[in-house]
Order: structure tokens, then sequence, then C-alpha cells
């Protein structure tokens, strides 16, 4: 399947960018700042940002050349202020029968939870990252 990933908040080289980067059927876009910034941080670029990203992805979404199209992150992006409940439903309203759409993130408002098909959820039990470990190059990184 041809797979659309929408990276909400993300302007930094990750891993997944690396790996993935001469896939025939995975393209990735990236939509945020090259530092990561706090929920007090947030400027009107950074609202810019994601709605030009939203709008990207609603772009790939009826275009007919993806299967799936994933809206990494953007979960937290409503939870940052950076996009609305309202504005990801009317994405979700527009959606073809043929897509697949993937919505990431924790912190899912409700209403986002109740529109889905499929809800999952996974949290953290223990993290290195808490005993300071950074990332890793070829596993997070």
């Amino acid at each position: 399947m041809r797979i659309y990933f929408g990276q909400f908040m993300k302007g930094q080289p990750y891993g997944e960018l690396e790996a993935l980067r001469d896939h025939p059927y995975i393209t990735i876009e990236q939509y945020g700042d090259v530092r990561c910034i706090h929920r007090e941080e947030v400027t009107p670029e950074h609202v810019a940002q994601a709605r030009r990203g939203l709008a990207r992805a609603r772009e790939a979404m009826l275009s007919d050349n993806y299967d799936i199209v994933v809206l990494d992150e953007v979960n937290v992006s409503i939870w940052f202020g950076l996009l609305s409940v309202e504005e990801v439903l009317a994405f979700l309203d527009e959606k073809p029968a043929r897509v697949e759409v993937i919505l990431t993130g924790r912190r899912a408002p409700r209403e986002l939870i109740e529109h889905g098909d499929l809800v999952t959820e996974m949290r953290e039990v223990k993290h290195y990252y808490e005993q300071g470990v950074s990332a890793r190059k070829g596993i997070e990184r």
C-alpha cells in the first residue's frame, strides 16, 4: 500500500526518515520546527506550520495517490493548541472511503476517540530516558 506520513511538531531528523527515505511506497513530510517546543512556547508560526501541515495532508488524502494517511502526533498538536479538534474532525469528514486514516499521539481528545473506529492506547511503564539515557544511534535516531 502507498502510505503518506504527515509528522506534526517535527522538523528534525528522526530514525524513520533515514530508514524510509528511499522506500518507493512511503512518503514522509514534517510540519514543525527543528527544535522541540513546550506548550508555553507556542507561537503563531507554530500554529501556521500545523495548519499548513493539515492542509498538505488533506491534499495527500484526496490525491488518490495514497491508501493510508498517518497524521503523526496530531493529538499532541491539538493538546498544544496548534490545531483544534474541529479542524481535525473536518479533515476526517472529507476522508474518501478507500483511504485509511491513522491519528497518533498522546492525549487524544474525547471527540476523536468517539469518532474513531479503532482506538489503541499505549503507555510507558518504564523508560531508560528517565535515567538519563539519550536517543541512541540505530535505535531511536
